[in-house]
């Protein structure tokens, strides 16, 4: 009941519509006794009756009518099914946009928690085939579960009147018609739920060949992709077919009880006919009208499985249909203030389910300085930059900006003090321009050449094709992994916060282009508290403070020159990037 509750609230400004569509069926498939009535008339009036060629010559113009009546019917049921599956489809698809949008908005304000349990070609799925199949359940099963209710007791009522012992005659086959329905149901609903699940699982293995190709190709992994996705069909295929054939076990059944309406009808209707109770025209009404008794039973087999089709893809949209993010943005109005730039970290410690990622972490940075962290691999850099945006909070602790706990503060507005670029940069299906102007589509063109300069991004990009208008992303023109990232750092400029994070966004370039990147961070026309997540020495040394992460620990703080004299991790990294490079960084932190 839960699952029609929530149709029907989703069905706000179609509710009307669809009600109509509902009573249009009932309206439309009780008319189906007319014809048979109509035609019982022709049969004892014309054909069999004891005046029968009396009426031929003296009432054909009752004939006429009558068959007039009959096509007229005809064409009016016609009518109405248009005029029915026209309600039904205009709500459905209605209901579908609007749940549609509902879901995707839904999707973009979860945390990021959430995306790291779901997998993105299950989220696909459920954006596409899940809702197609509740609009199909909406504008079809439905409507049959209706209609077939409707011819149902329109037939039994129909037959009541003309004959009652041969009615129940017929009857006697529904219960275990209803039997064998039911055991299907109850065998076949855990097939689609598993079924379900595989589809989601291809979509998946689908979905991240297709985004890794390069790396796939790079590894010549061709052909073990192709395994594991043939795999992964063979799974879905082999559920689907054993779901399918499922109905081939209790078919035979559910056709000879069908197919029992009409072997009834012969004995005990012909019998009733022979014994003077029954009419010609009366069984020639039985015989017209069985159909809308033996076809709903029939039809059973079918609406069960497509209901629990719905049923499994129902439930998967109500779990993100319902699903809270941890972190809510309550996207308030108003004018957001911008940010002095102060960063503070008081005791926070992170976890990722049971693993310690940061550990008690205290430490301040001021506005306008720029810090950079280093660390080994796994070492908790990456984490510690996300809880300044609220992508994650923190376990313990507090992470304060300009003196205010981020849980506290407006999402929107923190978020809009921020520019991040991120090493695994991901570049839209837009031209240059709009890739870097992402962030503030008012942006002039001057002012998206001048953030690409600063980047080191521009003479690259006016080799391009089309220059700034050369379209990227996923399905444009081949960018290397250091042009990538200057797009990406050229996009953060460009949004002008007051806090930069820069998570190891010059690893793919040479070191004439960091220098260039290096020098134009330290000359931004505007004031900015610097974040700079680094593996190279030449990145690191000219920073205001270097912090040393390892295993989720500060273990070290200073400036190049200070870390250098500890004789620690720093000057370890230091030695190992010098030696032998005729270029390198001084001790001094002067290249």
């Amino acid at each position: 009941m839960f699952q029609f509750k929530w149709l029907w609230q989703n069905l706000e400004g179609d509710r009307a519509r669809y009600i109509l569509g509902l009573c249009l069926s009932v309206i439309g498939c009780s008319l189906t006794i007319v014809n048979p009535y109509l035609g019982q008339r022709v049969v004892d009036t014309f054909l069999t009756g004891d005046n029968a060629m009396h009426n031929l010559t003296d009432q054909r113009g009752l004939l006429i009518g009558l068959c007039l009546a009959m096509v007229g019917f005809s064409l009016l049921r016609t009518g109405l099914a248009y005029v029915t599956a026209m309600q039904y489809e205009i709500s459905s698809q209605n209901m579908l946009y609007r749940v549609r949008v509902y879901l995707y908005n839904k999707i973009q304000e979860q945390d990021m928690a959430y995306y790291d349990r779901n997998r993105t070609g299950d989220l696909m799925t459920k954006m596409t085939g899940d809702l197609d199949m509740v609009r199909h359940s909406m504008a079809w099963i439905i409507k049959t579960i209706i209609e077939s209710l409707t011819i149902f007791a329109a037939a039994v009522v129909y037959f009541f009147t003309i004959d009652a012992e041969l009615t129940l005659w017929l009857l006697v086959l529904s219960p275990p018609i209803f039997v064998v329905a039911y055991l299907f149901a109850k065998r076949v609903r855990p097939m689609y739920i598993d079924l379900r699940e595989r589809l989601s699982q291809l979509n998946t293995t689908t979905q991240e060949n297709i985004s890794g190709n390069r790396v796939v190709k790079a590894f010549a992994r061709e052909e073990f992709e192709m395994q594991k996705f043939n795999e992964k069909n063979i799974n879905y295929s082999t559920a689907n077919k054993k779901a399918a054939l499922v109905w081939l076990d209790y078919f035979p059944y559910l056709e000879t009880f069908a197919q029992g309406f009409n072997v009834i009808l012969m004995l005990v209707g012909g019998f009733l006919v022979m014994d003077g109770r029954l009419t010609f025209g009366e069984f020639s009404a039985f015989s017209a009208l069985v159909w809308g008794l033996s076809n709903p039973m029939r039809n059973i087999g079918i609406i069960i499985n497509d209901l629990q089709r719905f049923s499994a893809s129902l439930n998967k949209i109500i779990e993100v249909y319902y699903a809270h993010p941890g972190i809510v943005n309550n996207h308030s109005a108003g004018n957001k203030r911008r940010y002095e730039g102060k960063i503070e970290f008081d005791h926070v410690s992170f976890q990722y389910g049971q693993s310690t990622v940061l550990d008690d972490l205290s430490f301040t940075i001021q506005p306008g300085e720029t810090v950079a962290i280093m660390g080994a691999t796994g070492a908790g850099k990456t984490t510690l930059v996300n809880l300044i945006p609220r992508f994650y909070d923190a376990t313990k602790g507090r992470v304060l900006v300009d003196g205010m706990d981020v849980r506290k503060l407006e999402l929107d507005e923190l978020r809009g003090n921020i520019g991040v670029a991120t090493q695994d940069v991901l570049l839209f299906s837009d031209t240059v321009d709009g890739n870097i102007t992402y962030g503030d589509p008012e942006l002039s063109e001057e002012q998206s050449v001048h953030y690409a300069e600063l980047a080191a991004a521009h003479d690259f990009i006016v080799r391009m094709p089309e220059g700034y208008d050369t379209i990227v992303g996923e399905r444009g023109v081949g960018l290397s992994g250091g042009q990538k990232q200057r797009i990406a750092l050229a996009r953060a400029l460009a949004v002008r916060r007051p806090i930069l994070i820069l998570d190891d966004t010059t690893s793919a370039v040479d070191l004439e282009t960091e220098e260039h990147i290096q020098q134009s961070l330290r000359g931004l026309e505007y004031p900015c508290t610097k974040i700079i997540i680094a593996q190279r020495v030449s990145t690191t040394a000219e920073a205001d403070r270097i912090l040393i992460l390892e295993n989720g620990r500060l273990i070290e703080e200073g400036t190049h020159a200070e870390l250098l004299a500890k004789r620690g991790y720093y000057y370890e990294v230091f030695k190992l990037q010098n030696e032998g490079i005729g270029r390198g960084v001084s001790e001094h932190g002067t290249k």
